[in-house]
């Protein structure tokens, strides 16, 4: 049986190797019956074009790469598989760069996946960072107020959504709490929450990990506090090891909330309420816009992905004597 190409494609349907390359790529006048008859023998076969082919044909290796700020954080992993997923269904492959929160190894990785000839760049920045133009087209996905953003979840429209549930819940007394001040996402996430409790008469009070002394959440607690929402669920998890390592009920004495739906916000007791990221929705996003570039078209505006509100067992109505613990 001889070896299928894409000229023996074209033999097969009385067509030239260029019609059938143009029905495989998506360019081209090729009527829609047609392309998707040879798209669908392609696939029959297991045919696709070489990398170093599809190089030399149309200056593309079909390869994007994607740099994640920390795989250590178990929200950056599921970002690479819904990314790589999202490439895969538009046709490239993926390299994936670690910058381990670093500054330097960020735009080391950067220029390594330029130099390695990637059509483009997705790029989750480390946080507070600005990513320079590179010489491929870039996708970031952030905050709003990240320069050059192309997508992200709605930080500041899930901060005022979970507050919104607390004080449905009648919580007036709550503390806010996140880890670096330097993050887009912790900030806006802190500014949404602290919009609707302030528009409600509410009383928060903003605490960041990163200063010193560490923050005591049972004397928080017991001054008054009923609520403490996090930025992440893992900062949540550190509030709600601190209260219960001092003897209080959570939620009956103060409910605890986060962000992300990380994968051990369900196993953990009580389990985490918090605010989840459509993390598929997103990569789909950031794949249609770097497409859109690679291929010279305009990208679409930059969008904010709605976070969708996980209720467990960890909030609940607020105590009706608030710090009599």
């Amino acid at each position: 049986m001889r070896e299928m190409t894409l000229q023996t494609i074209a033999e097969e349907f009385g067509v030239s190797s260029a019609t059938v390359s143009n029905a495989l790529s998506g360019k081209g006048r090729v009527s829609a019956d047609l392309a998707r008859r040879i798209r669908a023998r392609a696939a029959e076969i297991g045919y696709a074009p070489s990398p170093p082919a599809r190089a030399l044909r149309t200056g593309r290796t079909g390869v994007i790469g994607l740099v994640l700020a920390d795989l250590s954080n178990p929200l950056f992993p599921r970002y690479a598989r819904a990314v790589d997923a999202a490439a895969e269904a538009a046709g490239y492959g993926v390299l994936i760069a670690d910058s381990h929160g670093d500054v330097g190894a960020q735009t080391a990785a950067l220029q390594r996946l330029v130099r390695r000839g990637a059509d483009g760049i997705v790029v989750v920045p480390r946080r507070g960072t600005r990513v320079l133009e590179l010489e491929v087209p870039l996708a970031v996905i952030d905050a709003p107020s990240t320069p050059g953003n192309t997508i992200c979840a709605d930080h500041r429209g899930g901060g005022a959504a979970l507050a919104a549930r607390l004080l449905a819940l009648g919580h007036r007394s709550l503390v806010l709490v996140g880890a670096n001040r330097d993050s887009n996402v912790q900030r806006e996430r802190i500014g949404g929450m602290a919009a609707a409790l302030a528009a409600a008469g509410a009383q928060a009070r903003t605490i960041w990990l990163e200063d010193a002394p560490a923050p005591d959440f049972p004397a928080l607690a017991r001054e008054g506090a009923t609520a403490f929402l996090a930025t992440s669920d893992l900062h949540a998890l550190t509030v709600l090891t601190a209260l219960q390592r001092a003897g209080l009920a959570v939620p009956a004495q103060a409910s605890v909330a986060g962000f992300d739906d990380l994968a051990f916000s369900a196993a953990v007791s009580p389990a985490l309420t918090t605010m989840a990221q459509d993390v598929d929705a997103v990569a789909r996003g950031a794949l249609a816009a770097l497409s859109a570039r690679i291929a010279g078209r305009a990208a679409p505006p930059e969008a904010a992905v709605a976070m969708t509100l996980i209720e467990r067992e960890s909030t609940g109505p607020a105590p009706a004597t608030p710090g009599n613990l």
